[in-house]
C-alpha cells in the first residue's frame, strides 16, 4: 500500500524501494542496508546499516529494498528539521542595502538644497526651475538596474542562476568563501582512482568484464564502472547467470568465462590475498576507499578501488578567487576530520571545519559572516541552512539537492566549480560598472545642476542635457552584457 508521507504514523513499518528516499526517520528491520547519506552528513561513500541501526530522512537507499519502522512523522524527522532551520536562517537575514538606494539618500536633499540657494541669491525663480529640471536620478533609477540585469543575464549564458540582481551585488562584495567538500570540492561520488591488476595482466580486459557485470546490478557503483569502461571505448558484453548477493557483490557469466566482483569474503573467501595485491591492501586500509575484487574463472584477476576525488577544476577556482580579491577560503563540512584535512592541504585552504552538523555550519558561516562579507558553496540538503544564512548563498545544481537549491541565491547550473569564481569576476565587473555609472551620472548631473544655478542654463537647455546624461549613463551600463575579457586584456597590454 501506497500512502502519503504525512500519514506515516510512529511505528509504521514502511518499505523503501531501491533508489527511493527515506522519507522519515527510522530503525533498520531487515538484516543490513545500503544508504547514500551523502546530501545529509557529507560521506561521500555508501554507509552499511545493520538491523536496529537509526536511519534518517532524506538518505537514499542505494542497495535492495529494505524495510524499516519509523520512529518519528514526517514534521519531527530529520529532512523537516532542516527545511526549519533554512526558514530560520532566512527570517534572521539582514536586508541587504543596495547601491542605488545608498546614492539616493543624498541625491533629493542635494538637489533641494541648490535649488533653494540659487532662488535665494538670484531671486530669480527660473533658475530654480533649471536646476530642478537637470537634476537626473536616472543613473540611480534607470542605469543601476540596467547594469545589474545585464550582468544576470551574462552570468545565465556562463550557466549560473542569479536570483535577482540583489544577489549579484552581494555577490561582488564577498571577501570569504567558505565551501562544502562532498559534491562541492569533490565530485560526491564513488570515482576510480587505482586498478592493481595480476602479473601479466592489463587493466582494460578487468575493467571491461567488471563493467558488463555490474550492468545487472542495483548498487551505486555500477553507473559508475559501466560510464568510466564506456569512456574508455571498451566493448561491453550482455552477462548471463547473473546472481546478486546483497550488500556483497555479484557473480555471473560474461563471454562464458566466470567473474565474480564485490567485497574481499566474498571473492576470497578466508583465503589469502596474492603478493601483488597486499601493497594496495595496505595503502588504502585507513581511507575512505571501497575496494572492489575481482575473480576471473576462479582466481583474483584485479582489485578495483573507488573514492572521492577533488575536482579538475577545483585548484584553479581557489586561485581564482584569490586572485579576484577573495581573502579567506574556508572548507566546512559534515565528513571527518582526516577526509577534510587530506582535501584541504591540496587545495591549501587557511580553515578547515569537520564533522560539522546543520546547525554547526550555520553557527560557523554566522561568525564568517560577522567578520566580512561570506559566501558558502554547497549542494547537499544539510548545506542548506548554511546557504541560507551566509551573505550568498551558492548551490550546485547539477547534482545536489533541491532544498539547497531553494535556500541559495545563486545556483550553478552546470557540474562544475569553476563558474563559481565566473560568477563573482561577472559579479565585481557589473557592480563597477553600475558605480561607474552612478557616479558619472550624478557628476556631471551635479555640474549641471551648479551651472543652472548660476544662470549659465535654461529650462529647456536643461531638459535636452538631462536626456542627454541619461541615454550615456545608460549605454555605459549596457556593457554588463559582455564579456569584460576584452577590457581586461587591453588594460594588461598597456600596463
Amino acid at each position: 500500500e501506497t500512502v502519503a508521507i504525512d500519514q506515516v504514523a510512529v511505528g509504521d513499518e514502511l518499505l523503501v524501494r531501491a533508489g527511493e528516499l527515506l522519507p522519515v526517520d527510522g530503525v533498520l528491520i531487515d538484516a543490513s542496508a545500503q544508504l547514500d547519506e551523502s546530501t545529509v552528513t557529507g560521506e561521500p561513500l555508501p554507509e552499511r546499516r545493520g538491523a536496529g541501526d537509526a536511519l534518517r530522512s532524506g538518505t537514499v537507499n542505494v542497495g535492495e529494498a529494505l524495510v524499516m519502522r519509523a520512529s518519528a512523522i514526517a514534521d519531527k524527522s530529520t529532512y523537516a528539521a532542516i527545511v526549519r532551520m533554512v526558514a530560520a536562517a532566512q527570517t534572521a537575514k539582514a536586508p541587504f542595502i543596495r547601491i542605488a538606494d545608498r546614492f539616493a539618500l543624498l541625491l533629493l536633499p542635494a538637489t533641494l538644497l541648490i535649488a533653494a540657494i540659487a532662488w535665494y541669491l538670484s531671486g530669480d525663480p527660473i533658475r530654480a526651475l533649471a536646476v530642478l529640471v537637470v537634476a537626473t536620478p536616472c543613473p540611480l533609477i534607470l542605469a543601476a538596474p540596467v547594469a545589474f540585469i545585464g550582468g544576470v543575464s551574462r552570468a545565465a549564458r556562463a550557466g549560473i542562476l542569479m536570483k535577482g540582481s540583489a544577489a549579484l551585488e552581494a555577490l561582488a562584495q564577498i571577501r570569504t568563501a567558505i565551501f562544502d567538500k562532498t559534491g562541492t570540492l569533490t565530485l560526491g561520488g564513488a570515482e576510480l582512482i587505482e586498478i592493481d591488476v595480476a602479473p601479466g595482466q592489463g587493466t582494460n580486459e578487468p575493467l571491461r568484464l567488471l563493467a558488463s557485470l555490474e550492468q545487472a546490478s542495483h548498487h551505486v557503483l555500477a553507473d559508475s564502472i559501466v560510464r568510466i569502461a564506456r569512456h574508455r571505448n571498451l566493448l561491453l558484453s550482455q552477462p548471463c547467470d547473473v546472481r546478486e548477493h546483497r550488500g556483497e557483490g555479484l557473480e555471473g557469466q560474461v563471454d562464458g568465462i566466470s567473474v565474480v566482483a564485490g567485497s574481499r569474503p566474498l571473492v576470497l573467501g578466508s583465503g589469502p590475498l596474492p603478493n601483488w595485491a597486499e601493497s594496495g591492501e595496505s595503502r588504502y586500509r585507513d581511507t575512505q576507499v571501497l575496494r572492489v575484487f575481482l575473480a576471473i574463472d576462479g582466481r583474483l584477476a584485479a582489485v578495483f578501488t573507488f573514492g572521492d576525488a577533488i575536482r579538475e577544476d577545483a585548484p584553479g577556482t581557489v586561485e581564482a578567487l584569490r586572485s579576484a580579491g577573495v581573502t579567506r577560503i574556508v572548507m566546512l563540512t559534515g565528513d571527518d576530520g582526516a577526509a577534510a584535512e587530506k582535501v584541504s592541504a591540496s587545495l591549501d585552504l587557511d580553515a578547515v571545519f569537520a564533522d560539522a552538523t546543520p546547525a554547526d555550519k550555520v553557527g560557523t558561516v554566522e561568525a564568517e559572516k560577522a567578520a566580512a562579507p561570506t559566501m558558502m558553496v554547497g549542494d547537499g540538503i544539510n548545506d542548506a541552512p548554511a546557504l541560507a544564512a551566509a551573505t550568498v548563498g551558492i548551490a550546485m545544481g547539477a547534482r545536489g539537492g533541491t532544498a539547497s537549491s531553494e535556500a541559495a541565491d545563486v545556483v550553478v547550473l552546470t557540474d562544475r566549480l569553476e563558474p563559481v569564481a565566473e560568477a563573482l569576476r561577472i559579479a565585481r565587473r557589473t557592480r563597477g560598472i553600475a558605480l561607474q555609472s552612478i557616479v558619472v551620472g550624478l557628476g556631471l548631473s551635479g555640474a549641471a545642476m551648479i551651472a543652472a544655478a548660476m544662470g549659465h542654463i535654461t529650462p529647456v537647455a536643461g531638459a535636452l542635457l538631462q536626456e542627454g546624461i541619461d541615454v550615456a549613463v545608460i549605454v555605459n551600463a549596457l556593457r554588463a552584457l559582455g564579456d569584460g575579457r576584452l577590457e581586461h586584456d587591453r588594460n594588461g597590454r598597456r600596463s
